[in-house]
């Protein structure tokens, strides 16, 4: 069996980015809502289909990109949708070796409602039959989105990784498994070798109201991650080892951002790259954001991806100020 430095976790899926001109974007309690009218007839600008993503499918190109030998664990439907998908993995150098085809299932597909530099996303996980295949001793291994009934599977994972302990395990929790919160995923969180969240996030999972990140950063530590990453927008992301802690400033955008979709992704894996190639926690928060600023200036996770040259080039072209500081 062939050694990958990183395999991805997750599901995948084709994102329809439905451009809105027609919209506003209102305040209800603190929370902003895309508002459309209701029962009426709404232009739009134009649709782009973007195969192969996912919070995992965008880790898994983010990888391969950057040089690592990468692959993916997920399920698809025995449909042309998923044999586009499939098509897209290989075309950006992700082995499909442990890709399940589900024969008389479909494979998933999300409408990315775009407005402005921002997407909501509509979301439905098809229900697959999850199973841990026998994917060797991966450097990496990176866990992200799944659909409602993979609680058993990610205790599957869980086992998996203890039989091997020589994996590292990156978690980068989607929408379902921010919603069950830290108890129900305890194993995950405490086996986990790096974790990342934004700053809603961390609140919503820890259940609190705390806003300050080094208290944010030392909660989620004590849940078990031995490296936490928390990213709060335009304020910069942070990482902390149970020692230290460092800041960093997002890398300037070189115009507006066109499209946010896969930022997190991008910045997440960018990072785990960074570790699994030996750099610093200082280093690989400063990658992270690096390839984020990129992504954002294109439609979709994954076709402002960075390879390593590039990458290097604009660390080496970054403002002075693009620095990680230390703050605890």
């Amino acid at each position: 069996m062939n050694t990958f430095d990183f395999i991805a976790l997750g599901d995948i899926t084709t994102d329809a980015f439905i451009r809105l001109k027609d919209a506003d974007v209102h305040m209800n309690h603190h929370t902003k809502e895309l508002c459309v009218r209701f029962g009426d007839k709404i232009p739009y600008e134009r649709v782009e289909v973007v195969r192969a993503v996912g919070n995992s499918p965008n880790a898994a190109v983010s990888a391969a990109r950057l040089g690592l030998k990468s692959a993916v664990i997920t399920n698809l439907g025995d449909d042309q949708n998923g044999k586009e998908c499939l098509e897209s993995l290989q075309n950006n150098g992700v082995a499909i070796d442990f890709v399940s085809i589900h024969k008389g299932k479909p494979t998933n597909y999300h409408y990315v409602l775009w407005f402005k530099a921002e997407r909501t996303i509509l979301i439905k996980h098809e229900e697959y039959d999850y199973k841990m295949p026998d994917v060797g001793k991966p450097r990496w291994m990176y866990l992200s989105s799944l659909g409602e009934n993979s609680v058993p599977f990610h205790h599957e994972i869980v086992q998996y990784i203890k039989k091997h302990p020589g994996i590292k395990l990156a978690y980068q929790p989607g929408t379902f498994q921010i919603k069950l919160g830290y108890e129900i995923l305890k194993d995950v969180y405490e086996i986990s070798d790096l974790f990342f969240c934004n700053l809603q996030e961390a609140q919503r999972i820890l259940n609190t109201k705390e806003e300050d990140l080094i208290k944010l950063l030392q909660l989620m530590h004590e849940r078990g991650p031995r490296i936490v990453s928390i990213t709060d927008g335009p304020n910069g992301a942070y990482a902390y080892d149970g020692k230290n802690a460092w800041k960093m400033p997002m890398y300037p955008d070189p115009k507006p951002p066109y499209d946010r979709t896969g930022a997190g992704d991008s910045y997440s894996s960018t990072f785990t790259v960074a570790l699994a190639l030996g750099k610093s926690i200082p280093e690989a928060l400063a990658w992270g954001p690096t390839n984020s600023m990129s992504v954002v200036q294109y439609t979709g996770a994954q076709k402002g991806l960075l390879t390593r040259d590039q990458l290097e080039q604009f660390m080496k072209e970054a403002p002075d100020f693009y620095t990680p500081t230390k703050i605890l």
